[in-house]
């Protein structure tokens, strides 16, 4: 069955979130705030955190923050969806930097899901396992969800040297953000299109060329010569 871009796209679209969606509720569902599941030795860990802000739990601090943060991350996605449509109609785009924006795109929505409706469906984490739609209400009102982050891998530890400046002497801790599937559809996503799709961006904004527009050029580098 030969599915066309559009299908393709849609479909890692769909899977992501589909996957997202589900690792989160069940860590929302059967994990308390700070509890941890080791995975791999002492490298790959299940941390369930949350976060009122951006991608790997940094946060976009204050009430009017959270609220900003919800209505741009709604417009980014608006935006993203838009130009993926431009970017269906482009045949001499690759799939590969269409699946790029397909996997930003997915993340941003992934994430846009905790922060509009998580608030209103669970209550809250603090010391006890949430309830999905619980009998009193949700920890919070719409837009004001926090995202659902899980995944650390603190791969090693140590001191930095005495002679660096500011940091000398102080502990650190590679790798310390805990993230979720949409951050790393993002961040796989962004990185992909750096490193290999840079070119395409300036494409889509060029004006393709019909086929008369290109005879008549053509005829009138004849009559030149």
């Amino acid at each position: 069955m030969n599915f066309s871009r559009r299908s393709k796209s849609l479909a890692i679209i769909f899977l992501i979130l589909i996957v997202d969606q589900i690792l989160k509720i069940w860590i929302k569902t059967s994990m308390s705030l700070g509890d941890e599941i080791v995975v791999f030795k002492d490298w790959f860990i299940l941390h369930f955190v949350e976060n009122n802000g951006m991608a790997f739990g940094f946060e976009f601090a204050g009430e009017y923050g959270k609220m900003f943060l919800s209505v741009f991350r709604i417009l980014a996605v608006v935006a993203i969806g838009w130009y993926l449509s431009k970017l269906y109609k482009q045949k001499e785009i690759p799939f590969g930097f269409i699946a790029s924006i397909s996997l930003i795109l997915a993340g941003a929505v992934g994430n846009i899901i905790d922060s509009l409706f998580y608030g209103m469906i669970f209550n809250h984490s603090y010391g006890q396992v949430a309830t999905l739609f619980p009998d009193g209400g949700g920890y919070a009102g719409f837009l004001h969800g926090r995202v659902v982050d899980m995944f650390y891998f603190p791969l090693f530890s140590g001191t930095y040297p005495g002679w660096l400046p500011f940091v000398g002497g102080n502990d650190y801790l590679f790798f310390r953000p805990v993230f979720n599937i949409a951050d790393s559809a993002i961040t796989v996503g962004i990185f992909s299109i750096l490193i290999f799709y840079r070119k395409y961006f300036n494409k889509l904004d060029e004006k393709p060329v019909s086929e008369e527009e290109n005879t008549t050029k053509e005829e009138e580098a004849k009559v030149e010569n």
